[in-house]
């Protein structure tokens, strides 16, 4: 995980990361999982898939595995949100332990 290169989507307008809520009525409600994607071409799908009417307010960026320590921990993130499937979405949830 921490060679490969991983792939997110952040707001153009105020810098904050894609994430994902995956229970928000239970007593998780408050956590949330950055969404990466393994390649660019997967995360832009996504955003035209399911934001093709403000995917123009999003970017792409690229980050590798060792990097992602730093982020989990300075955004306060649970875990990671990998996309398997941009399309229907197929999300494999892991925590930051």
């Amino acid at each position: 995980m921490f060679t490969q290169i991983y792939y997110l989507i952040l707001s153009r307008a105020d810098g904050r990361y894609l994430v994902a809520q995956p229970n928000p009525s239970s007593s998780d409600a408050g956590a949330s999982y950055l969404l990466m994607f393994r390649e660019h071409f997967d995360a832009l799908s996504y955003l035209n898939a399911h934001g093709s009417d403000v995917a123009d307010r999003f970017a792409v960026e690229t980050v590798s595995g060792g990097q992602l320590k730093g982020l989990l921990q300075r955004w306060g993130f649970t875990g990671v949100g990998i996309v398997q499937d941009p399309l229907v979405p197929q999300i494999e949830f892991l925590e930051h332990g």
